[in-house]
């Protein structure tokens, strides 16, 4: 009987590895909400007038459109390298971590999960781009936390259950946001920096720490 189970078991295990991607590194979590917190730093200092306040949505409004445009290609350019250190360390930690697992990094589960993400990702860059272009900064940032928690529910059925619990948070900061305007970079940088260096610690606790720990589907 109990060597039954134990088929039953493997071959369970083997079925959600070859449906889930599960190489994710906490390091990944860790290394995104650093580099969000520097990103966050470097944009509040370009645009600050004190710290609730950080986006001076007032002074923005009344800025001539050179000023904007100004403002509109720093935020651009920041988010930019933002997004490519962290896509850069992502990788970097996720490709070592399933190396260690002896798993490939590019199979049919990572191509789900990354086209389950990239088109809530592509529509929220859409709309972000069309809010910056009507002058309405003061969405942008809350628009990035809901359409990126939206990604992440979308991948979570690809990979471990514990990025639902993300998408959940980012989605909540994002609505919140929107009805607190003025706050709107302080929401980015705890939704962007603080939740992914928790979560990310969390998982590596979890799941890099004890390799034999295997992630609930």
């Amino acid at each position: 009987m109990n060597e039954h189970l134990q088929t039953l078991t493997e071959i369970r295990s083997l079925m959600e590895r070859s449906s889930k991607f599960l190489s994710l590194s906490g390091l990944s979590g860790v290394s995104a909400g650093i580099v969000a917190l520097i990103g966050a730093g470097v944009v509040y200092l370009r645009v600050r007038t004190d710290w609730l306040s950080a986006l001076p949505y007032d002074k923005l409004a009344n800025y001539g459109l050179a000023q904007y445009e100004q403002v509109h290609l720093f935020l651009v350019q920041t988010a930019v390298l933002v997004l490519l250190a962290a896509l850069g360390l992502g990788i970097l930690f996720t490709v070592r971590k399933a190396r260690q697992q002896g798993q490939p990094v590019w199979n049919l589960a990572s191509r789900r999960l990354i086209w389950a993400m990239a088109v809530p990702l592509l529509a929220g860059g859409g709309v972000c781009l069309a809010l910056l272009q009507y002058r309405l900064l003061f969405l942008t940032l809350p628009v990035t936390l809901i359409f990126y928690g939206l990604a992440l529910l979308n991948g979570s059925k690809y990979t471990v259950r514990d990025v639902e619990y993300l998408a959940y948070c980012e989605i909540a900061l994002g609505l919140l946001a929107l009805f607190i305007t003025g706050w709107s970079l302080l929401f980015w940088t705890v939704g962007f920096g603080v939740l992914h260096i928790l979560y990310g610690m969390a998982m590596y606790w979890k799941y890099d720490r004890n390799p034999t720990h295997q992630p609930a589907a």
